[in-house]
């Protein structure tokens, strides 16, 4: 996404990218990014959890007392954005823009104690349709945590701190509940624009070995892609794709090649626990495949990742929550159904 505004924006070239490192590991990418002419500058980021930092544990705990839960929030809001001010590698003052993917992170609360103002941005594919995080989190009280934020006493993501400028999103007629910050850029416009040398630019980024990828795709009779996905704990993980492959790796009466995409977060090792499996590496993102020439897969199939952006599969499952209830307590997953006011 990062790549897509900066080509749709026309500054190509101008923008300095900063990656974190909480939750991500990029390896050979971030050489990649510094030698990219798409960006101007590339910075890891050391973001730190709230976890990371002991002093912050019992401004966490539960009162009992939703006054006095409130003072704590207030308090807690403040004092991880000042810690997490060592670990920033650039003014942020400096800049004319500054977009930030899931605010919910760390540096949403930097940004916040700063009073620096910022775009949010989806951070994912219709990502808040499936899983409203703000209101998840904030469940109980929440439009008085929600004017809270507004006035810069708490952070919430998504649109609601003071210092939000904006919250762009794919679309903003499937989400269930308005936002003032909400401003709709949909996917689609980013992607059909891009030029043949933007998605060459794109692939050199995020694709150590294009050419390997389509070996290992091309020749197969019917081929399924399972996107696979940090799910429950690591056994029930393989019970499910296990499953999955079942019910769908037969197509029209033939034994499917099965190809796993793994999730860049999904620390499941697919080659040992599925040896039939080709496996393709988790640190590209699986949009890359819609600019590799001549690939195609017969079916995917998804539990959670949106698949309406992939253009190399027309039979695209995706499974969702009553998929789920199988392996894991409805709770769990369906948090949307949690939020009542």
């Amino acid at each position: 996404m990062a790549c897509l505004k900066e080509f749709y924006i026309a500054d190509g070239g101008k923008a300095t990218l900063v990656l974190s490192k909480m939750s991500n590991n990029f390896g050979k990418m971030v050489e990649r990014a510094k030698e990219s002419p798409i960006f101007d500058a590339v910075y890891e980021y050391d973001e730190k959890e709230d976890t990371f930092f002991p002093e912050l544990a019992e401004l966490k705990k539960d009162s009992g007392n939703i006054f006095l839960n409130m003072i704590k929030r207030i308090k807690f809001c403040k004092e991880f954005g000042r810690l997490q001010e060592k670990y920033i590698p650039i003014d942020f003052r400096e800049y004319k823009d500054i977009y930030v993917f899931c605010d919910s992170d760390p540096i949403g609360y930097y940004l916040n104690y700063k009073k620096i103002p910022y775009h949010a941005v989806e951070d994912g594919l219709d990502c808040i349709r499936y899983y409203d995080t703000a209101r998840y989190d904030n469940r109980g009280h929440f439009k008085i945590k929600a004017w809270m934020a507004s006035k810069g006493l708490i952070h919430i993501q998504n649109g609601y701190g003071r210092y939000c400028i904006d919250m762009e999103v794919n679309n903003i007629s499937v989400l269930p509940y308005p936002c003032d910050k909400y401003v709709e850029l949909p996917r689609k416009t980013l992607t059909d624009r891009l030029t043949a040398s933007e998605k060459e630019l794109m692939l050199k980024l995020f694709v150590d070995d294009v050419e390997g990828i389509k070996k290992k795709v091309e020749g197969n009779d019917k081929t399924l892609l399972v996107l696979s996905e940090p799910l429950c704990d690591l056994d029930t993980r393989v019970r499910i794709f296990k499953d999955i492959i079942c019910e769908y790796g037969t197509i029209d009466n033939t034994k499917a090649t099965v190809i796993i995409k793994q999730h860049p977060r999904d620390l499941l090792d697919y080659r040992e626990n599925f040896p039939e499996a080709i496996v393709l590496d988790g640190s590209f993102p699986m949009e890359m495949l819609n600019f590799i020439e001549n690939i195609s897969f017969d079916r995917l199939v998804s539990v959670y990742t949106v698949v309406d952006s992939l253009s190399f599969v027309e039979d695209k499952i995706y499974l969702g929550d009553d998929f789920m209830d199988k392996y894991e307590a409805p709770e769990i997953h369906r948090q949307n159904e949690a939020i009542t006011d």
